[in-house]
């Protein structure tokens, strides 16, 4: 799979998932080439079997892959979200998001196999692209005239810009001393697949506890006509090894708690994995020849799915001020063009962090009378047609300066 080229390149990024590959293909659409190195088997992360991790696909991130050209290789595998609905601990006061017809769904749900099986094979099929995977990165060097990288197998690989898209603990930043501003919220996702009797009517349920909000997000029915979900439940750190030790059907009773009826029968379709919780974000991320993008610039609580959306927008800000400095006639590692992006991406990535940073010390709020007060902005919000908007709108990444391969 790797193609064996080692000439220098436009980029070299570091980290092919879902962010560096979608990088590497929206950069090659529009003339630049890449080296994309990871330590991954491309061939393990693709494995047959539903893992349970899955991915909001805003409306935005979609245009994206549209003008890339891979959504056509992936609209059969998603499913939409017509509406989303909040509800504070299945009490009554459900506050629901449903977009007008004409505004479109609110976003697709992919299982990420599916999104890395269309990315890596356009990125297969694109002689601008040398892919080198699975290989680890020996040493990185950058200068004032390029940058390289010396893989353990003793290739060296050369480029005119790095792009650090290894995402939490991105060595690249670290090498770069950028240092990361990290609250921990001392809780932990447990993911696992659903399958349910009834349908989710393409609708996500956010509901909230007091240890954490508990997110069941629509999947595709399987081709048997089965329906199934993504469930994402954000525990308190301290009970999270009690609940992932839990038998199949003791855990599946406490999920059936939380969500009453919705669903119907519920079985688990995946196995249960899990993450700790923590938002980070360097105010700085860029450095010589080297930008940031995804988890390895802003790492943030899953609460709105908004984190791979996140990281979409960062690829469609690089790629525009890639081709400005192109059109310039200057170096696409110049200083001020990288500054640009940095400018460009960090009040984006401020707003998304905070209100997301936000609603989950909004809804962490123990207690009957938080409770009530919660339930009582959910009903104003529930009136108000504007703020509904505004807020479909974030949801959809659709509201402020989007760059060009992000909109229609």
């Amino acid at each position: 799979m790797p193609h064996p080229q080692t000439q220098r390149r436009d980029l070299l990024i570091i980290g092919g998932g879902l962010v560096g590959m979608t990088l590497a293909i929206a950069a090659a659409r529009k003339g630049f080439s890449s080296h994309v190195v990871d330590r991954a088997d491309p061939d393990s992360l693709t494995a047959e079997g539903f893992d349970g991790r899955a991915s909001a696909i805003s409306t935005a991130s979609w245009n994206l892959f549209t003008n890339i050209g891979i959504a056509d290789a992936l609209e059969p595998y998603g499913s939409p979200i017509d509406s989303i609905a909040v509800s504070d601990q299945m009490k009554p006061g459900l506050l629901d998001f449903t977009p007008e017809p004409h505004d479109g769904t609110l976003g697709r749900m992919f299982a990420n196999r599916q999104l890395r099986l269309a990315l890596f094979e356009a990125a297969a099929q694109e002689p601008l692209i040398s892919w080198h995977a699975p290989v680890n990165v020996a040493s990185r060097e950058r200068g004032e005239f390029g940058v390289s990288v010396t893989l353990e197998d003793g290739r060296e690989l050369e480029a005119d810009l790095m792009v650090g898209a290894e995402g939490r603990f991105s060595p690249s930043r670290e090498e770069e001393g950028l240092k990361m501003a990290k609250w921990d919220y001392g809780h932990r996702a447990i993911i696992v697949g659903l399958t349910h009797s009834k349908p989710h009517d393409n609708v996500a349920w956010e509901i909230f506890y007091p240890a954490g909000p508990f997110a069941l997000l629509p999947m595709l029915d399987g081709e048997d006509g089965t329906h199934r979900s993504s469930l994402v439940w954000t525990v308190d750190e301290k009970d999270a090894a009690g609940i992932l030790k839990l038998s199949d059907r003791a855990f599946l009773a406490e999920v059936v708690k939380r969500m009453d009826d919705l669903l119907g029968e519920v079985s688990l379709n995946s196995q249960r994995s899990s993450y700790p919780l923590s938002l980070q974000h360097t105010a700085r991320i860029i450095g010589e020849r080297l930008v940031l993008v995804g988890d390895s610039a802003h790492g943030m609580h899953p609460i709105a799915g908004q984190g791979l959306n996140l990281g979409l927008r960062d690829v469609g800000a690089l790629v525009e001020v890639l081709e400005e400095a192109r059109h310039l006639g200057l170096d696409i590692g110049n200083e001020e063009m990288l500054k640009k992006y940095e400018n460009w991406r960090a009040l984006d990535a401020m707003m998304v962090m905070g209100a997301t940073d936000g609603l989950t010390r909004l809804f962490g709020v123990p207690g009957k009378a938080a409770s009530a007060i919660r339930r009582m902005g959910m009903a104003g919000v529930q009136r108000m047609p504007s703020l509904k908007h505004w807020f479909m709108d974030e949801a959809r990444g659709v509201s402020g300066d989007a760059p060009a391969l992000l909109r229609d």
